[in-house]
């Protein structure tokens, strides 16, 4: 399995949220801690890597965190800008491992495993060094992923039985995943089906690429672009991180 670049959600950016926004808890749970995460940061802004269409940005805006974005896609932050608010939100066009986003802030966050779509580990080492650059003394920075060990129990063989995924839109989305272990990647094949403007039923297909990583060489990007491992959770909503958990929320902490 090879490296890929970005994923392209020019074509269904306008059904982004429909169809791969995880349920309303989640991210009310993700909201509720990047808010705490934000206090406790002290003064300064927050910047998020891949903002898309707001889903995380705005709510967060909406509790009072001066909130800025980063992404590649014209097309998703056209969905941003038609939401309430969405454009009071300044973002920076470009990839979130090197984009031109300047200026100081006190929390840095990727979200809904974005950071994992980055295709390779110098990518990924280049997103934490450009993060900590971000971030004022004693700033943070948060990411979600997977655990490498919880998407291993699917790599033999070929795509795993297809997954139901809740829907905002009541569409039916089916994901197919196949794990690389060797090269430390996995895809994920979705087939949309949602009812046309004629009744009929249409069927989409896309599929998104992602390199995966421990939670220690995680650690080891910090540690070398500057920044120490400050607290690790299984969840959004603070569940207490163990060796069953199968994802993972780490945030890293700049050096005074």
């Amino acid at each position: 399995m090879t490296a890929s670049g970005p994923p392209d959600y020019t074509a269904f950016a306008a059904r982004y949220d429909s169809w791969f926004a995880p349920p309303d808890r989640v991210t009310e749970d993700t909201v509720g801690f990047l808010a705490g995460l934000a206090k406790s940061a002290g003064p300064g802004p927050a910047l998020e890597l891949g903002i898309g269409t707001g889903r995380i940005a705005l709510p967060l805006a909406a509790r009072g965190v001066e909130v800025h974005g980063v992404d590649l896609s014209p097309t998703m932050v056209t969905q941003l800008r038609a939401k309430p608010g969405g454009r009071d939100i300044p973002v920076t066009m470009g990839d979130f491992r090197a984009s031109g986003a300047t200026g100081s802030y006190a929390l840095v966050y990727v979200v809904n495993g974005s950071f994992a779509e980055l295709p390779t580990q110098d990518a990924q080492v280049d997103c934490f060094a450009h993060a900590a650059r971000l971030l004022r003394p004693g700033g943070l920075f948060a990411l979600d992923a997977h655990v490498p060990e919880a998407l291993a129990q699917s790599a033999n063989g070929p795509p795993t039985a297809g997954q139901a995924l809740p829907t905002a839109g009541g569409e039916l989305v089916l994901r197919f995943r196949e794990v690389d272990r060797a090269e430390q990647r996995y895809r994920s094949h979705y087939v949309i089906f949602e009812n046309g403007a004629s009744g009929a039923v249409e069927m989409h297909r896309t599929t998104v690429s992602f390199r995966y990583a421990a939670p220690s060489e995680l650690d080891l990007m910090a540690r070398m672009a500057g920044l120490r491992p400050r607290e690790r959770w299984a969840d959004w909503a603070g569940a207490p991180f163990t060796s069953a958990s199968a994802f993972h929320v780490s945030v890293y902490e700049r050096a005074e």
